[in-house]
């Protein structure tokens, strides 16, 4: 359930009998060989997977996130922290006004701080947040542990069919030490290169496919419980 593929009043009606919802954060970044928006597309597709399941419904994403470290590759647009959490907090409160009591943020970028001030809302036991950043989840940690891979920016841990636009290289890049990356972005590209931070370009889909439903059942276990 989209708010793209309903009106206002379907919303009411929906209030009625659930105050969930699911939020999607990401960025619009470089991600080497892989669509610019792969940390939207990534948690969007993990988040109507969710909602399939559990009938949440889904709030529009959140396209832009903190990605100043990668501002000298052309595609990359980067909001501040500040603005990044001022703005999920203006979200938030609208929704809170209207009457979702449980919110579930299904976070696809790393460099999205949580806004400290959710602390100040859930004082009330009946408002529940959970932020979920699906790459550092357990059912990620599990699927690296089982496969000894791991899973980093632009590898094949993110190597999806529904985000990938050009062929990746074959073999798998040296890892990157991104300890130098500057915050800034300054030397951003003599650094990374391609933009990937190392490892494995890309797996078997049907590996891709595994983590992909592990995380939506762990996903799903965390909305249900809410």
């Amino acid at each position: 359930m989209r708010f793209e593929d309903l009106n206002w009043m379907d919303v009411q009606r929906y209030l009625e009998t659930d105050d969930r919802i699911i939020l999607i954060t990401g960025a619009t970044e470089q991600h080497a060989y892989l669509s610019l928006s792969t940390d939207i597309l990534i948690p969007t597709r993990l988040a109507l997977a969710v909602s399939e399941r559990e009938k949440v419904l889904v709030a529009p994403p959140l396209n832009f996130g903190y990605s100043r470290y990668f501002v000298e590759f052309p595609g990359t647009i980067t909001l501040t922290r500040a603005t990044f959490e001022l703005v999920i907090l203006e979200v938030f409160e609208c929704l809170l006004h209207q009457g979702f009591r449980r919110f579930f943020f299904l976070n696809g970028h790393g460099g999205n701080p949580v806004p400290e001030r959710f602390s100040d809302f859930t004082r009330d036991e009946s408002i529940k947040v959970i932020w979920y950043n699906w790459w550092r989840s357990p059912a990620v940690k599990a699927f690296e542990a089982h496969t000894g891979l791991k899973l980093n920016h632009a590898n094949w841990g993110e190597n999806f069919p529904f985000n990938r636009v050009a062929e990746s290289p074959s073999g798998t890049k040296p890892d990157v030490d991104t300890t130098l990356l500057s915050d800034y972005g300054n030397g951003g590209r003599d650094l990374l290169g391609d933009g990937s931070f190392g490892g494995p370009y890309q797996v078997d889909d049907g590996a891709m496919q595994q983590l992909f439903n592990m995380v939506v059942d762990e996903a799903c276990g965390l909305v249900r419980g809410m």
